[in-house]
């Protein structure tokens, strides 16, 4: 079934389907990286965790109608997935002020928006995926002023959805990165991942951080955090 590889970024390998040209595999890496690739380890069983918690969350989000590029997860760390046209934007959604929106506003950590700020990065590595607004992502990308706005209705709509998933699962959603991409139809739906470490999960009871920020930071076993979150999802929902 697996084809010849497509692609491979920081956290995920890309594989053609033999015979099936709109459809593609993804397999998770046990690389992790941040800062834009700046600090890099490997965790055992990091890639293993990525896939399970993702396949669970667009499960769980196709319940509730939201369409994402995700068919199936394969086994522990592949999953089949439709073949997009990735729009090349990263879409953040914030709850809580965490992060670089901290550093570059004065915001203080913790403080909660009400409601929630949607802000746009320029996927480009070697620009560090710079924050820019809706006019810059007409002009740097093919899309429209209508696709743009329903991308971020679309954002707002997965967050409250997700606010629930990880509100069940005694997680706060401080905020989290979405990507969208282009069926060959033109369709535009959820792609990439939803994961720790494009989420940042606070434990509701404690405060913990629950997300890659362990790794970012140095304060926690990556591992074992990724591994109490899985558990805790598959405790809480029947997907």
């Amino acid at each position: 079934m697996k084809g010849s590889l497509l692609y491979e970024g920081k956290a995920k390998k890309v594989y053609h389907v033999n015979d099936q040209e709109d459809q593609l595999i993804l397999s998770y890496k046990n690389d992790a990286t941040a800062f834009n690739g700046k600090k890099k380890d490997q965790f055992e069983g990091k890639g293993r965790l990525n896939n399970l918690i993702t396949s669970k969350v667009f499960e769980y989000l196709k319940q509730h109608q939201i369409d994402s590029h995700f068919i199936k997860a394969l086994n522990d760390t592949e999953q089949l997935v439709q073949k997009t046209t990735i729009i090349p934007l990263e879409v953040v959604v914030r709850n809580v002020a965490a992060g670089s929106i901290t550093r570059r506003l004065g915001i203080q950590e913790k403080t909660r928006f009400t409601p929630p700020i949607v802000e746009l990065f320029y996927k480009k590595d070697e620009l560090n995926d710079p924050l820019i607004n809706d006019v810059h992502a007409y002009h740097l990308t093919d899309i429209t002023e209508q696709e743009l706005v329903y991308i971020k209705e679309m954002a707002l709509t997965v967050n409250e959805q997700l606010t629930q998933l990880f509100k069940e699962a005694n997680l706060q959603l401080v905020d989290f990165k979405l990507e969208f991409g282009r069926l060959a139809d033109g369709t535009i739906v959820l792609a990439d991942e939803v994961s720790p470490d494009t989420c940042r999960l606070w434990d509701l009871e404690t405060g913990e951080k629950m997300d890659k920020d362990v790794f970012r930071e140095n304060i926690g076993d990556l591992i074992s955090t990724y591994e109490n979150i899985l558990q805790r999802l598959e405790a809480n929902t029947h997907a």
